[in-house]
């Protein structure tokens, strides 16, 4: 059985900063795709990140938190992360790991919530201004 499980959501004050992990059992996503989503109340879940497995330089990112999140992977580990600094009131939702079992995805292709077949339970991410 695939499970992603996320940790370190929590509540933060504007300008601070969140690890997010999610770890990952039952297969190895090390030559997928993986990202992370988010979702507030009400509204679609929007794509976050993405990195292929093809290595960091092609990661993919929503213009909103470009420079300020970074999404990486330790493969031995099979845990995949988001770094996100200088965090906004409007970074507030529940955020989301997701693993696909395709190697690659380009741009826009990559934000596509049909793409990812494993989902995590989310992890609440609360930013006070």
């Amino acid at each position: 059985q695939v499970q992603l499980v996320e940790s370190g959501g929590g509540l933060v004050q504007t300008g601070g900063s969140l690890r997010l992990s999610c770890a990952a059992s039952g297969r190895s996503f090390s030559r997928n795709v993986m990202a992370w989503f988010r979702q507030v109340p009400e509204k679609e879940r929007e794509f976050v990140a993405a990195v292929r497995w093809i290595g960091d330089t092609t990661n993919v990112y929503q213009n909103a938190v470009k420079g300020r999140f970074t999404i990486s992977r330790d493969n031995y580990e099979n845990t995949l992360y988001l770094q996100m600094n200088s965090l906004k009131p409007e970074d507030t939702a529940v955020y989301y790991c997701a693993g696909s079992v395709i190697d690659d995805c380009s741009g826009y292709g990559c934000y596509r919530t049909s793409l990812y077949e494993y989902w995590g339970q989310g992890t609440q991410v609360t930013v006070s201004s």
